[in-house]
């Protein structure tokens, strides 16, 4: 199954997951200091949101994938089309591990396609940024690479 991937940037975690949480009509399926995440059904979806930035609003877009083939399928799709992608294998990123490509379109937008293959403590691949969740002042809140 793919399912359409929405991180958000939010500055008040608690207030947002009890809005997403009427929102989608259900409870996260992952919670942590900084992070909730919901893995809907219907729409298909699996929805981020994380307090790591001081800046709000859409961090990121993406797929995610069931397995690897759909991911590199995808990739190569964009790879037809000389389409910027970048790589990145083993990652450790929103407290699991994948294997991802990042991308962006003409318009600058990020995309993320991602096949989730476990999960992990820390938010991502530096633990020094879990005690602190607001260390990280970059633009991203998530793991994505700065666009080339």
């Amino acid at each position: 199954m793919k399912r359409l991937h929405i991180h958000l940037r939010v500055n008040d975690l608690e207030q947002s997951i009890k809005y997403y949480s009427a929102l989608f009509g259900s409870e996260p399926t992952r919670k942590e200091q900084d992070y909730a995440k919901w893995m809907l059904d219907e729409p298909s979806a699996n929805i981020a949101i994380s307090s790591r930035s001081d800046e709000t609003g859409v961090d990121h877009v993406g797929i995610s994938l069931e397995n690897e083939e759909q991911l590199e399928s995808t990739a190569e799709r964009l790879r037809a089309i000389a389409a910027p992608l970048s790589i990145e294998s083993d990652a450790t990123c929103c407290y699991a591990k994948s294997d991802k490509y990042w991308s962006h379109d003409p318009q600058g937008a990020v995309w993320e396609l991602f096949h989730t293959f476990g999960s992990s403590d820390v938010f991502g691949n530096d633990p020094e940024l879990v005690s602190d969740v607001k260390q990280d002042q970059s633009p991203s809140a998530c793991c994505a690479p700065a666009k080339t």
